[in-house]
């Protein structure tokens, strides 16, 4: 068996899948993944954009709005060139330096996501519970703690992942089932023992989103407990729609991420497309659908989009 490793002159190449099954039609299948693409991408900047072009949005609540926006809008771009490459000019190949690197940005920006919506549910929390307190929790040198540390502990979980997997032989076919490169699915095509990458795979995915939910769920125990405690029935209603957007964005987030585990780990009697369409909602559809969600539920992002877009009509 021809093994390839690491250390041989000529760069390892890996093989990119698009749909499996499929591939005739993947031209035409590559539409809606295009459109999701324009969507997130236009739909984040201008969130972006609003957020930094509007005084009255800098307050911590949007400074968290921006962090998430950004995060989706390079989790987005994480992916295009290769997904859209496979789909549109069979652009398959990849190397080995290229597929880590881009393993390193996917799963760090998707632990980010993680960390940005314990952020923000750190903020409800703050604004619902202890209102007085609010400005002066959550002033803009915490804000900006909160994000450094977050990187931080991104770049911490990952670098062990990356150097573990440079050090990985690789034996016959090296193709790849997504058309990007997933840590779980380049350690499987190892020939080496590779118990340690698992470990290691675990062991972030556990001390990111594993750490970040039940911390999310446990903010929200606590807000339900202050929004009954308040007299009014017009007051409560006010507090808990300050969390639906925040609410609706974490459902579609971690909705995803666990239904995708479930059908790796149980439905392997579903054909292989099943397994790679839903890859790439999970990876799509929470970037395109949070602008959209933060657009309608909330009033003054919803008018400062208005105003810009009504000014450049002008």
């Amino acid at each position: 068996m021809l093994v390839l490793n690491n250390t041989n002159a000529q760069p390892l190449t890996f093989f990119l899948t698009g749909i499996p099954g499929l591939r005739a039609a993947q031209v035409w299948i590559s539409i809606p993944f295009c459109l999701l693409y324009v969507i997130a991408l236009s739909g984040n900047s201008m969130i972006l954009f609003v957020v930094f072009r509007e005084q009255n949005l800098h307050e911590p609540m949007y400074y968290f709005l921006s962090m998430l926006s950004a995060t989706d809008l390079s989790l987005s771009l994480c992916t295009l060139s290769t997904t859209l490459g496979v789909f549109w000019f069979e652009a398959r190949e990849i190397t080995l330096s290229a597929c880590i690197a881009q393993m390193f940005f996917l799963h760090g920006f998707t632990f980010m996501e993680s960390g940005v919506l314990l952020a923000m549910a750190f903020d409800r929390f703050v604004a619902i519970c202890n209102p007085l307190r609010y400005t002066t929790i959550l002033t803009n040198a915490r804000i900006t703690q909160i994000g450094v540390s977050m990187l931080i502990r991104n770049v911490a979980v990952m670098l062990p992942v990356v150097l573990f997997v440079k050090r990985l032989s690789f034996c016959g076919a090296v193709v790849l089932s997504h058309s990007y490169c997933y840590h779980v699915d380049l350690i499987q095509l190892s020939c080496t023992d590779n118990r340690i990458n698992s470990i290691l795979g675990l062991f972030a995915l556990f001390s990111t989103t594993g750490f970040d939910c039940p911390c999310i769920l446990l903010s929200y125990v606590l807000i339900i407990r202050s929004v009954l405690s308040i007299a009014s029935s017009e007051g409560r209603q006010k507090a808990f729609n300050t969390c639906i957007s925040h609410i609706s964005a974490v459902a579609i987030f971690y909705i995803p991420l666990v239904s995708l585990s479930l059908v790796h780990r149980y439905g392997h009697s579903a054909p292989p497309f099943v397994h790679t369409i839903m890859a790439n909602v999970f990876l799509l559809i929470p970037p395109m659908l949070n602008p959209i969600i933060y657009s309608v539920k909330t009033k003054q992002i919803r008018k400062a989009i208005v105003k810009v877009l009504i000014q450049k009509q002008q």
